[in-house]
């Protein structure tokens, strides 16, 4: 059995989109054990308004919320962490001062990784979207398994679909993101399947 957990990552949300989200998000978290949530915020929304009620679901069951890409707008708004591109972790580790979460993604090359662990980033992700494009499968699979192998600074695997949940965590990912096909359908559902999918 792996001892990878889950890290979900909403759709890019607007204030319009969260009282029909909030439910859902509730209905995921309490479906199984997600470890951290990370909340898109669609570009010039109301970030307050988006992250409160997500950040008191996320509270309830024990799960660390992040933002992406603005350390201190993750202090202002009081979340657990924030997600940034692996040249931005020195300031976002700064501006963090061990107080929250710091991950590293948008990691193109195996120096960009290791970079982000120099300037000592909390975590790192492979495989997810950047400009809207993935990595190959293989590719996010190897680098994870390159990762493990080395480093002890923790593993997110970035899973496009179901079936990337199982070889990912074998692999050695200490956490394993669902891609937006949580959020198509009964996302609680989705949930539960990952997390089988894990053992």
């Amino acid at each position: 059995m792996s001892d990878a957990r889950l890290y979900l990552i909403t759709p890019a949300l607007t204030v319009a989109d969260v009282a029909a989200f909030s439910p859902r998000f509730a209905a995921a978290l309490e479906a199984g054990d997600v470890a951290s949530v990370l909340v898109r915020l669609s570009p010039g929304a109301d970030a307050k308004r988006i992250v409160a009620p997500l950040m008191e679901i996320a509270a309830a069951h024990d799960a660390a919320l992040l933002i992406e890409d603005d350390a201190r707008l993750a202090a202002r708004l009081g979340v657990d962490g924030v997600h940034v591109a692996f040249d931005e972790v020195a300031d976002a580790v700064e501006s963090a001062k061990g107080e929250r979460i710091v991950g590293a993604g948008a990691l193109a090359l195996r120096d960009d990784a290791m970079a982000a662990g120099e300037a000592n980033a909390d975590y790192v992700m492979f495989g997810e979207p950047v400009h809207g494009v993935a990595p190959p499968f293989e590719a996010t699979l190897e680098r994870v398994g390159w990762w493990a192998e080395i480093f002890q600074i923790p593993c997110v695997a970035y899973a496009a679909d179901l079936a990337d949940v199982a070889p990912l965590a074998a692999a050695g990912a200490d956490f394993v993101a669902l891609g937006d096909f949580v959020w198509d359908g009964d996302a609680a559902e989705v949930v539960r399947a990952a997390i089988q999918a894990l053992k």
